[in-house]
């Protein structure tokens, strides 16, 4: 199997999955598609073939998730665990990331990043692609990022062009990327799937560690030379950049892969109805319910005791956890992150997030 050294981002905050997602318990800490490993352990499963061992997988998270790292993956050596003192978007922590792993593995290794909250379907096609995506890194010095086939028009995710195909990496096509855009409206999403040129950007990326920390020298040379010279002390004066803005949508380096292996971003809570709503299901239960003339709906209560009833509901999602509960209805689950803001603007209820 290709030598990849992964490294899982697990900073995020998972606002749209609140009240159940919060600051010290974000939803890659949590159980959110059927099964008893939360996002991050389930990231770390998938992952740690490719790695080889323990000492080859590296996390960077927050300060403040530090401790709920360490007890999800108990196996992770202290010393691969990088700890952000403030967040500062993507682009920091990649380049802080690459530049420990090049200092122990050589700037001539191949390292992933991959997002601690992704749902992934077919795990063996993911691992082939990611070794076909490094094999892509290793022979064009390229920075390789997975666009995933769209199976919807989807407004929720951002999207790549692909450009020309530059040839043949295992059994995928590769393609320079054209461009990267933002979420697109509906009209453009629909015209975006109609081209078949475009995939949804997943944030996940493989390239040689001295590649990157090259492009990052030459585009983003404020964060970088801070990091290479200081490390995680220089975090206090470096600007808040993704790594899409500070390099991808920048580089020549930049190559796409379109791919199909079953994914999912966990964005809100419509994904959870994407995995394990039924054809026969009315409504996607995580809570014990009485529904009477409701469905299309979720419902969810993180205590098993706790009955929610509901009458004449439909396309709406509840969620009942400990001192606070969400109604919201499902096209109205992206406006949850700007509660949130709007509660963490308030001492009152500081508590609750």
């Amino acid at each position: 199997m290709a030598s990849v050294i992964p490294v899982i981002l697990a900073g995020g905050k998972g606002e749209r999955f609140w009240p159940v997602s919060r600051l010290k318990r974000p939803k890659q800490f949590l159980c959110l598609d059927g099964s008893d490993r939360s996002l991050i352990q389930a990231t770390a499963d998938r992952l740690l073939p490719l790695a080889g061992d323990w000492h080859s997988l590296w996390v960077i998270t927050a300060a403040h998730l530090a401790d709920g790292v360490r007890e999800q993956l108990p196996e992770l050596p202290e010393a691969n665990l990088l700890i952000e003192p403030q967040g500062r978007d993507t682009a920091p922590a990649v380049a802080w990331a690459t530049a420990e792993v090049a200092k122990r593995h050589g700037e001539d290794a191949i390292v992933g990043f991959f997002p601690a909250d992704h749902w992934i379907a077919d795990e063996d096609h993911f691992r082939q692609t990611l070794q076909a995506a490094a094999q892509l890194a290793q022979n064009q010095g390229a920075i390789a990022t997975l666009g995933i086939t769209p199976t919807f028009p989807s407004t929720g995710y951002g999207y790549i062009e692909q450009g020309p195909e530059v040839g043949q990496f295992g059994d995928l096509s590769a393609y320079r990327v054209s461009r990267f855009t933002e979420k697109p409206d509906a009209a453009t999403a629909e015209q975006f799937i109609a081209s078949d040129r475009y995939s949804w950007n997943s944030g996940m990326f493989i390239f040689p560690a001295g590649g990157m920390l090259k492009e990052l020298k030459t585009y983003a040379p404020e964060l970088t030379e801070p990091i290479l010279a200081r490390g995680v002390a220089a975090y206090g004066e470096l600007p808040k950049l993704s790594i899409d803005y500070a390099v991808m949508e920048k580089t020549d380096r930049a190559y796409v892969m379109p791919v199909a292996f079953g994914w999912d971003d966990l964005g809100d809570w419509n994904a959870v109805e994407r995995l394990l709503k039924q054809p026969a299901d009315k409504n996607v239960e995580l809570a014990t319910h009485l529904g009477i003339d409701t469905k299309g709906s979720i419902i969810y209560a993180s205590d098993a005791d706790e009955l929610v009833v509901t009458i004449g509901l439909e396309d709406v999602v509840i969620v009942r956890d400990g001192n606070a509960t969400l109604i919201v209805r499902k096209d109205r689950t992206q406006d949850i992150k700007a509660a949130v803001k709007q509660l963490g603007a308030e001492d009152r209820f500081q508590h609750l997030l």
